[in-house]
Formats: C-alpha cells, sequence, structure tokens
C-alpha cells in the first residue's frame, strides 16, 4: 500500500486513532477490574470496609437526622452498618462496597446537597460513559429512600431518583424499588418507617453473620422471602404515586400520619375537589407553636411585644418607627404558605410550601371576624397577668393595626384585596410583607397603610441560598417585584435581614438594588436566632451585635449619596431605619410616624393619595443616636436578672 496516496493515509490514521483508543480502554477496564475483582484497602482510617454503608445526603440536616434513626434501628436488630457523609467518601471505592442505603434530599433545581456534590457528579460521570461499563458495581446492593417536596413539581427527588438509575447502569443490584417521602401527602414519618422495615425485613433473611453481604437473591428467596417483599409490590408503588404541594420534608424531618391513611387523607383533606391547606400534622405543630388556626388557610398569634406593651414595658420597633400601639396589633396572615424556605426562617419551615393556590378557599370575611375573636381571646387571658394594665388591657381588646406578617406569604391568597378592604372598613391599618416572588399580585394589590418587600440579599446567588425560593425564575420575580413596588403610591419598604456569614457583605449590591425599587423606608434588622433546628443551619455565630447593623446601615445611607439617612433605632430588636430624605426629612426633623386616622380618611374617601399625605412627626426619642435608642420613655424598662455561668 503506498502512504502517497490519500486514502492510504487516512486508513493508517484510523488504525492509529483505534489502536490508541484500544490502549486507553483496556487500560481504564483493568483498573475498574482491580476494583472489582482485587479491592485496595481502603486508607481512610474513619471509615471501614468491612461494614455495610449508610450515606446521608443533606443540606439542612433532615437526611442525616433520618441516616442516623435507620443507624440506631438497625444496631437494635444486630446489622452493623458505618454512617457516612459523601463529602468524607472516595466514591471510587463504590466497587468494594456490598451494601450501600441511601437517604437522599434533593437541594435547588433538581441538584444534591453540597456534601454530596463530589460523589453525585462521579456516579453520574461514570454511568454516562461507555467505557466504565455495565459491570463495575457488580458486588454492590443498595436502597434509596428520597427526600423532597412535591411543591418543586419536575424535580421532586430528582436525586434519589438519579441515584437508583446511576447505580443500577453501573450493575449496582437494588434490593427496593426507591422510596420518595414526601409531606405534601402527610405520611412521611411512617413511609420512612415502612421503608426501614422493610430494610430490616429483608438484612435480617439475606444478610451473613458480620452485617456486610446479602445472600444472593435465590438464597434469600430460599428463607421465604418472596419477590414482592424482596423488590417492593406494584401497589406499594402506586400509593407513593400522587403528588401535591404544601410542605417542604427537608423542614419537617417525619411527622406524618400512617402511609396507610394516604388515601383517607386525601379524600377528608378536601372540600369541594379543593385539598385543604393546613393537613392534621401542620395544623398540630403550629398550634403547638402558638398560633391559633382560622378556618383551613389563615391564622392569627398574639406577639411578645403584644404582652409587652399591655404591661407598659415597651413596645416593637414598629412603634419606634411608625407609632403603633403594640398592644392593639393582631399579628396574622391570610395564607400559612410560602414560595421560600428561608434558611433563617423563625418559624422552622412548619408552614406549607407552594407556588400558586391550589387549595379550598374560605371567605375573607370569616377571616378577618375570627382572627379578631381569637386574637382578643388571647387578650383576654392576659387579664391577672402581673404587671397587665387594666386601660391597656381593654385598648387591646379593639385592635387598630394588623399585621400581614405572620407567616407564609399573604399575597397569595386570591381575595387579599377583599381583606384589606374590611379591615380598612373597621380602621385597622395593614402593614403587609411579601417575600417578592409574585410581582402580578402586588400590581393588584389596594392600598395598605405599608407594603415590604422581603430583600434577603443583594445578588442572585445569595438570594437562592438564603432564601431557597421554589421557581427557577425566581430572580426575575425578585426584580419585577422591586419595580411594582415603585408604582406604589402609598409607604413602601425595603426588609433587609442582615445574616452574618450570608449577606452581611453585600452591601453595593443592596444599594444597586434601590433605584429598582426607590423604596420610602428601608428596614435593617439582624437575623432572630430561634434554636437549634433541622431545617436551618444558623448559629449564634450569624447573628450581627446591634453595632454590626449600624454600621452596615451607615454605610449603605452613604452609597445612597444622600436619597436615604439613617432616621431611627430600636436597639431592643437589633434594628435600623433608613428613610428617602427627600420625602420624610422636613426642614431637618424627621416624619417616620403614621397619622393612622388620616390613613383611614383618604382609604374612605377613595381619592388617590400618597405616602407623604399620612406622615407624622417622629418623637425625638426614637430618632437615631437619641439616648433612649429607641425606648419609649413612657414606658417602664425592665430588664431580666441573667444568671450566667461563669466564663461566659
Amino acid at each position: 500500500m503506498s502512504l502517497s496516496s490519500v486514502p492510504a493515509r487516512l486508513t493508517l490514521l484510523a488504525l492509529l486513532s483505534a489502536s490508541s483508543f484500544y490502549c486507553f480502554y483496556k487500560s481504564r477496564r483493568l483498573r475498574q477490574l482491580k476494583f472489582s475483582l482485587n479491592p485496595i484497602p481502603y486508607t481512610n482510617p474513619n471509615l471501614s470496609h468491612s461494614k455495610a454503608k449508610i450515606f446521608f445526603v443533606s443540606q439542612t440536616g433532615t437526611s442525616e437526622a433520618l441516616a442516623r434513626r435507620l443507624f440506631d434501628l438497625l444496631s437494635s436488630n444486630s446489622l452493623s452498618f458505618d454512617l457516612v457523609d459523601p463529602k468524607d467518601y472516595e466514591p471510587e471505592d463504590l466497587p468494594k462496597e456490598s451494601l450501600v442505603l441511601i437517604i437522599a434530599s434533593t437541594w435547588e433545581d433538581g441538584k444534591p446537597p453540597p456534601n454530596a456534590k463530589f460523589f453525585s457528579s462521579w456516579l453520574s460521570e461514570s454511568a454516562e460513559d461507555f467505557r466504565v461499563g455495565s459491570l463495575l458495581l457488580s458486588r454492590c446492593k443498595f436502597a434509596v429512600f428520597g427526600v423532597g417536596s412535591g411543591a418543586y413539581g419536575a424535580t421532586f427527588n430528582a436525586v434519589a431518583r438519579d441515584y437508583s438509575k446511576q447505580m443500577r447502569a453501573l450493575g449496582a443490584n437494588e434490593i427496593l424499588p426507591v422510596w420518595e417521602g414526601d409531606v405534601d401527602n402527610g405520611d412521611f414519618d411512617e413511609v420512612f418507617e415502612a421503608w426501614s422495615a422493610k430494610v430490616v425485613g429483608l438484612l435480617k433473611v439475606g444478610v451473613l453473620d458480620n452485617g456486610a453481604v446479602l445472600r444472593s437473591e435465590t438464597e434469600a428467596l430460599a428463607g421465604g422471602v418472596s419477590d414482592a417483599e424482596s423488590f417492593g409490590s406494584s401497589d406499594e408503588d402506586e400509593d407513593r404515586e400522587g403528588s401535591a404541594e404544601i410542605v417542604d420534608l427537608e423542614d419537617i424531618a417525619g411527622k406524618g400520619p400512617s402511609r396507610k391513611s394516604t388515601v383517607m387523607a386525601e379524600s377528608n383533606g378536601k372540600l369541594n375537589g379543593k385539598k385543604e391547606m393546613v393537613t392534621p400534622v401542620i395544623r398540630a405543630s403550629l398550634e403547638k407553636q402558638g398560633y391559633k388556626i382560622i378556618g383551613s388557610h389563615s391564622g392569627v398569634k398574639i406577639c411578645r411585644w403584644t404582652k409587652s406593651q399591655l404591661r407598659g414595658r415597651g413596645g416593637c420597633y414598629k412603634h419606634s418607627f411608625y407609632g403603633i400601639e403594640s398592644h392593639r396589633c393582631m399579628e396574622a396572615t391570610p395564607s400559612l404558605a410560602c414560595a421560600n424556605k428561608c434558611v433563617f426562617c423563625w418559624r422552622h419551615h412548619t408552614n406549607p410550601v407552594g407556588k400558586s393556590w391550589q387549595w379550598k378557599m374560605d371567605d375573607p370575611l370569616e377571616i378577618v371576624n375570627t382572627a379578631i375573636d381569637l386574637h382578643t381571646n388571647m387578650i383576654k387571658q392576659m387579664k391577672g397577668v402581673p404587671g397587665v394594665k387594666l386601660e391597656r388591657l381593654m385598648e387591646g381588646l379593639a385592635p387598630r393595626h394588623c399585621a400581614l406578617s405572620l407567616v407564609g406569604e399573604p399575597i397569595m391568597y386570591p381575595e387579599i384585596n377583599t381583606l384589606v378592604d374590611e379591615l380598612h372598613r373597621r380602621r385597622i391599618s395593614t402593614f403587609l410583607v411579601t417575600n417578592a416572588q409574585f410581582p402580578e399580585k402586588i400590581e393588584a394589590l389596594k392600598p395598605v397603610t405599608q407594603l415590604y418587600v422581603s430583600v434577603d440579599a443583594g445578588t442572585k446567588e445569595s438570594l437562592k441560598a438564603i432564601d431557597r425560593p421554589l421557581f427557577g425564575d425566581f430572580w426575575e420575580r425578585f426584580i419585577d417585584s422591586l419595580k411594582a413596588l415603585k408604582e406604589k403610591q402609598q409607604r413602601t419598604v425595603y426588609r433587609l435581614t442582615l445574616v452574618k456569614g450570608w449577606n452581611i457583605e453585600d452591601i453595593d449590591a443592596y444599594s444597586n438594588l434601590f433605584s429598582i425599587g426607590k423604596p420610602d423606608f428601608v428596614e435593617i434588622k439582624g437575623v432572630t436566632y430561634c434554636g437549634s433546628s433541622a431545617t436551618s443551619k444558623l448559629t449564634m455565630e450569624n447573628v450581627p451585635w446591634h453595632s454590626d447593623v449600624k454600621a452596615f446601615s451607615e454605610t449603605l445611607a452613604l452609597r445612597s449619596q444622600g436619597e436615604y439617612e439613617v432616621a431611627c433605632e430600636h436597639v431592643h430588636s437589633c434594628c435600623v431605619l433608613l428613610a428617602n430624605t427627600e420625602k420624610f426629612k422636613v426642614n431637618g426633623k424627621w416624619f417616620t410616624w403614621i397619622d393612622y386616622e388620616k390613613f383611614h380618611d383618604l382609604v374612605a374617601s377613595g381619592k388617590p393619595f400618597d405616602s407623604m399625605d399620612y406622615m407624622a412627626a417622629t418623637p425625638s426619642w426614637a430618632v437615631y443616636g437619641a439616648e433612649e435608642g429607641g425606648f419609649d420613655p413612657d414606658q417602664s424598662r425592665y430588664k431580666k436578672e441573667r444568671h450566667h455561668k461563669s466564663g461566659r
């Protein structure tokens, strides 16, 4: 063959390429066989390959807690396992494993949590690489339990499903079909218990004495286990099908009714073809926290500042900033559902989640009437409490303010305008907070006394990490919400919650958002630590000091080049207020307070009005830098005597 010809040269090139690829493939294949047939001893002293493994793929700690529950159950049945965090595990050691149980949460956009990023990438790349083949994990048996929320739609339990598919593609033997925990159906806890019991049952008939290696399927069946028991029946698979959109599983960590009651729950949980938002599980959890549930989707709760001002011990920051009477303020919501799962949620995510209204809807008049009745009943219960002043108690029985910010997303309620109208008709002011994911709802909202938008971060990346939104286009919705806020004529507020280590460094990014929404005010508050929770990794280290909040606020005001100045503070709440100088600083004096009676007169008139039409002068004690630090001198300050351990 002459090498001078073009076809000959191309043929030679093809042969050389094929030879090179064969050498690469052979080398790679030998390496895989080395893992499968002649395992190299693992050098990490913290992990032993003599035991089966339980992996927890977790972000907020829920899957880890479940894994520990399973670990304890297996241990009590004399089944020896290692509990493994994937971030501490070398995935190339998977071919050495004989049994792996995986409890996997799905994070944002259907992706795995950070602790399993490398582990997941390795599985995915190996399963898709044709050079790896389908025998790599042939020694390994596995089962996967998914932790997810049906509210995420197509990405619900995506990680667990992917693991199952990828492990099988690599030759692993799945002893149970992937189970998908979903508290949207209200049966999570016992679904997990049923799966755990199934696993234990299989292992007790199919595990060798050392607790590591399952016998073959033939041996297991010879021990009396049917195909349905070993690998899951079709009836059980059908039981797990179906979805709803109300509660995030990462946030409940398993408190559901019996899995066997699913069909009954679906039947009893609906009214006129619509599911009730508040399931028995959610109701029990919220009532335990002091909530009074109204109908099927609303709630009311007495605030600690209401109790404080009933006793003449001071009001909340809204008293200092805007002149509300805390003892006459009702904290409520017409929608317990929310479209975010913020890491600093002080309700520990016991409320439902959803991207649209899909539940039975209660009448707005009924909600208002019941909320006032429940609120006043809670006020009455304060009678006889030491320090409660009779005059304040009588005033408290007639609420004059409503903070529509209790929990969830009030603006999701389809009849929010009718509800606001009813409150105003009773001359009750409205402070409504929205999480900036429903811009069209903001546009359609009637005038409220003060409209808040939560601005929890200044960039797309940090907002995604902090708010954990359900919507894929959350940033676009956020920006559109700020634009909608700009068009409102009544008082508007950006609410910033500072979390050390998460968003306190984003000053420039926050400043850039000012021009989009042009808010009247910017509330800057340090995050409130609410104790340990499976839904949040925050600690006291993430809580800023008041001095930190002040420094942040002063710097942010400077960035505005005079458009905003620090106007007020409430030291007790670790909260500072920036105000628009052009509107609310008149002849060097602040007018951040509200003339509530004038506001109600303006609403009743039906004529257009703006935020400056009902502003009132701010008292000197509430102004930033005042000696009182935002504490009303007409109140009696009370400090608890604290007994700290030495050295703290």
